[in-house]
């Protein structure tokens, strides 16, 4: 990769002597942000009665995270980069745990969204940096294959967990929980880095490119906002197309002012690195095919076969398990059968998972009908995501791995944004279609979940096609 500032990455012992044990508690701060992204969706439905919240305001207790998380998400790496990655993660974790006990003890709608917000934010700093800390720590191609299976079974974890625990918590302990969960979380967190990971070394230099991150910043609130829009408004409201305006605008405001500053905060050379790019294509798309399918999944298995918040949770275990199983697996498969047929395979397997799900009945049984084309999605995600991530992280230098952070982590939560809005709706307008048409309820959601995954099958597949472009290693 060719960069204006190239900086030499860090050996492991440069950074700890004890490099798998700081990956785990790495790990456990992705799985911190990971869970946050589904465990609150579950308490909403208490929180908003025991806060005086309306539905359209409650909405915006997911969007504000959302908001934040994914517009700084760049800057956050960014940062990661030039004022050191340690130094970056560890104040992210600590802003993400203080806005989590201030969302806890949150009495008002005002105070849950600013500290919603404030979640968001700290959580753009920890992501990428936490990823960066990686690369340090396993330089080596082979040990970081393996430090990524277990990022990757982490954020399976994650995903699953968090609808199981919102169940429980919210049940036992009341929503202050999902939030309050958290903070011994976090603490252990930042009791433990600073005991296994050196300080950094370099700190500042240069100027950072204020204008750059301004714009950047907007451009993917905006896009992020137009994206939640749609589900909200629709696609010609005057709102979801300002915003998608004002996105695009500042997007191409940024281009313009990376490419004749000095110290651009996004050199546009990265992207010459064709691994990487590939890689942050396909993590879209991986991110729009998660979101759409488990909040489908989520719905179809509460509104239409019945189960309770703590049965659908347990109903994706199995999803999560293999995925889990199949993360842990994936640096054996990468290094025997090579990224490039790794990747496109395990896209391919989900793509199967997907189209199988979409012939599940209103009455299905989860035994015969969905517990199959669950574990073939989950074995198709776990290849999926780990292969990606280190694509995402191929060639990169050690002055530009929070930037790569960043990048990948951006992908992932602009398709999920970019999934739901688009899939959500498609299912939406079949399923009003068919209502209208005289069909039941639970049949007429059924049928329109059926687009959907069919429609996650086929972003899949366009994620198998576009694997192919990877440069083969």
């Amino acid at each position: 990769m060719t960069t204006t500032t190239p900086v030499a990455a860090p050996a492991p012992t440069t950074r700890s002597t004890r490099r798998w044990l700081a990956l785990s508690i790495l790990a456990l701060a992705q799985f911190l942000v990971v869970l946050d992204a589904s465990i609150v969706n579950i308490a909403l439905p208490v929180l908003g009665q025991q806060l005086g919240i309306d539905t359209a305001t409650l909405a915006w207790v997911i969007t504000a995270y959302v908001l934040a998380f994914g517009g700084l998400l760049l800057l956050g790496g960014r940062l990661a980069d030039r004022y050191g990655h340690r130094r970056i993660f560890l104040i992210g974790t600590a802003g993400f745990v203080a806005a989590s006990a201030l969302a806890g003890l949150s009495v008002t709608s005002e105070m849950l969204l600013a500290s919603r917000a404030l979640q968001g934010a700290s959580a753009a700093l920890l992501a990428p940096a936490a990823l960066a800390l990686l690369t340090h720590l396993f330089p080596e191609t082979k040990d970081r294959t393996k430090a990524l299976g277990v990022w990757g079974g982490v954020a399976g974890i994650g995903s699953a967990a968090g609808v199981l625990l919102g169940g429980v918590l919210t049940a036992a302990l009341g929503w202050q929980s999902v939030f309050f969960i958290n903070v011994p979380i976090g603490a252990i967190v930042l009791v433990a880095i600073p005991l296994l990971i050196t300080r950094d070394k370099s700190g500042a230099h240069g100027k950072l490119d204020i204008p750059g991150a301004a714009t950047i910043t907007g451009a993917l609130v905006a896009a992020v906002g137009a994206l939640s829009a749609i589900e909200q408004v629709g696609f010609a409201h005057p709102l979801t197309i300002g915003l998608a305006a004002v996105s695009i605008a500042l997007g191409v405001l940024f281009v313009f002012i990376e490419r004749r500053t000095a110290e651009p905060l996004v050199p546009l050379d990265v992207f010459k690195n064709r691994n990487l790019t590939v890689g942050n294509i396909v993590m879209l798309l991986i991110g729009a095919a998660m979101v759409a399918l488990f909040f489908a999944l989520s719905v179809y298995m509460q509104a239409v076969l019945g189960y309770d918040a703590l049965t659908t949770g347990l109903t994706q275990l199995p999803l999560a398990g293999a995925l889990v199983v199949v993360a842990g697996l994936a640096p054996s498969i990468i290094h025997r059968f090579g990224t490039k047929p790794t990747l496109i395979g395990s896209l391919i397997v989900l793509a199967a998972g997907l189209v199988w799900l979409s012939f599940a009945p209103s009455d299905a049984q989860f035994l015969t009908q969905i517990l199959g084309p669950s574990l073939l999605i989950g074995v198709g995600m776990g290849g999926a995501f780990v292969t990606t991530t280190q694509l995402s992280v191929d060639g990169v230098e050690g002055g530009e791995a929070g930037l790569a952070g960043g990048l990948i982590n951006t992908s992932q939560q602009i398709g999920g944004a970019l999934g739901l809005a688009i899939l959500g709706t498609i299912a939406a307008l079949r399923t009003e279609s068919l209502i209208e048409a005289g069909v039941g309820a639970p049949e007429a959601i059924t049928r329109g979940f059926s687009w959907l995954f069919l429609g996650t099958a086929t972003v899949a597949v366009l994620g198998a096609i576009t694997a192919g472009f990877v440069r083969k290693n």
